[in-house]
């Protein structure tokens, strides 16, 4: 089941410095519980660039999301409607997905991710039965229209806008009672509205924006995850499942990053977000622009310190990523741990597949099976010991496991990125 993010998309190429490529190093991992220092974004002839304003894999984030590292202000709201009142109490509702989100946010992000809500403890009572706001997947925020996120927004605003300094906050959440609308296993409604200003102003003339709506209630063992992943999107990063009926069934990425499958068994966020959110440490990153062989250790993903992504650039806008990847706490349903491989295409929209991973047993059924909320076929995905793999003129030879668990990696290529040829 996939959620949906709506962001303006303008078309615009912003040209990226290009400094020194990051050299591998050891990060050490931050005290539990406290903020880490500061990540790196990424930079060099790695970074790919961003043709867009809306949600994207490109190596800036543009203006008017809201920030991913440090202290992150959240507001959270709580809304029912006559003809679907809440039977629970906001508190209940509000600790399905709190102190969780933020504990995964800090976990994910090694603690460099400081995330704070701020909850409106009471239901909101909508003036108007449920169906009447017209609420389907694809809705807008148009406002010109008497219906919509529009409307419902508005009716929160004139119940909070004299209480509440929205100039305070980054993003805005708003919880449904779980029981307006149809349950999620049937249909996603959830939203997120991100980059850019809707068109509604506060009284204090906040453009509001990086607002998340969460309808329902998703399944598995972590079903949290929805906020996390609709505030990822207000943090800058797309779908990376298809959108539409196009390629139904099939999912380019799985259960190897979040805003795939946030369904199910808990899962990380790929290296390759960690570095765009700003979340991986100098020395945390390997750069391979130039021909040659070059060898890497990779430490998994779910373990702070050490090094987790090496990327080879192929063009401006294409990339290819590897990680390691193994059991951890994000990291539930990983059974075979190894080396993951994906091309990263920022030139691609969001549920357009901008990250596809490779499969090193294509044809299989996979490892984690039985679970409906995980493309089975994808969880061997991993490289391991033994495997090799050549793409765009890039081999890719997995050598050994390390007593520690991490992964070392030789990477061959036999021509320079297109764009430094």
């Amino acid at each position: 089941m996939k959620t949906l993010v709506i962001a303006v998309t303008i078309a615009a190429v912003l040209a990226l410095a290009a400094p020194a490529p990051t050299r591998a190093g050891k990060q050490s991992p931050a005290a539990p519980g406290a903020p880490a220092g500061a990540g790196v974004r990424p930079y060099g002839p790695c970074a790919l660039r961003t043709l867009s304003r809306d949600v994207s894999e490109g190596a800036r984030t543009p203006r008017g999301f809201a920030p991913s590292s440090g202290r992150v202000r959240a507001i959270t709201f709580f809304i029912d409607f006559p003809d679907a009142p809440a039977r629970i109490s906001p508190r209940k509702r509000y600790a399905e997905f709190f102190p969780a989100v933020a504990d995964y946010f800090r976990a994910s992000s090694y603690g460099r991710l400081d995330y704070r809500s701020t909850p409106v403890p009471r239901w909101i009572r909508m003036s108007r039965p449920y169906r009447s706001y017209g609420i389907t997947r694809g809705t807008t925020f148009d406002p010109a229209r008497n219906d919509g996120y529009h409307a419902i927004a508005r009716e929160i605003l004139d119940a909070v806008d004299e209480d509440v300094d929205f100039r305070r906050y980054d993003l805005i959440n708003v919880l449904a009672a779980p029981n307006a609308g149809p349950p999620a296993t049937r249909d996603v409604r959830s939203v997120t509205f991100a980059g850019a200003p809707t068109g509604l102003e506060t009284d204090d003339g906040v453009d509001i924006q990086n607002v998340s709506f969460i309808w329902s209630r998703q399944t598995g063992d972590s079903p949290f995850r929805v906020l996390n992943h609709e505030n990822a999107h207000s943090f800058g990063l797309p779908d990376l499942y298809y959108g539409g009926r196009a390629r139904a069934g099939h999912t380019p990425v799985g259960h190897w990053d979040l805003m795939d499958e946030d369904w199910g068994p808990s899962n990380d966020f790929m290296a390759w977000h960690k570095w765009k959110l700003g979340w991986l440490g100098p020395g945390q990153v390997h750069c391979l622009a130039r021909p040659g062989t070059r060898t890497v250790t990779l430490t998994p993903t779910s373990a702070p310190g050490g090094a987790k992504l090496a990327v080879v650039p192929l063009t401006r806008t294409r990339a290819i990523t590897l990680e390691a990847r193994a059991p951890g706490r994000l990291d539930h349903a990983v059974c075979r741990p190894g080396v993951v491989v994906s091309t990263i295409a920022s030139d691609l929209s969001s549920g357009a597949g901008p990250v596809r991973t490779a499969d090193a047993t294509p044809g299989s059924r996979g490892c984690h099976r039985g679970d409906p909320n995980v493309a089975a076929d994808m969880t061997d995905a991993a490289y391991r010991p033994g495997q090799s793999l050549t793409t765009a003129g890039v081999t890719i030879d997995v050598l050994e496991r390390t007593p520690s668990g991490a992964y070392r990696v030789a990477v061959t290529r036999t021509r320079p990125p297109a764009h430094h040829a």
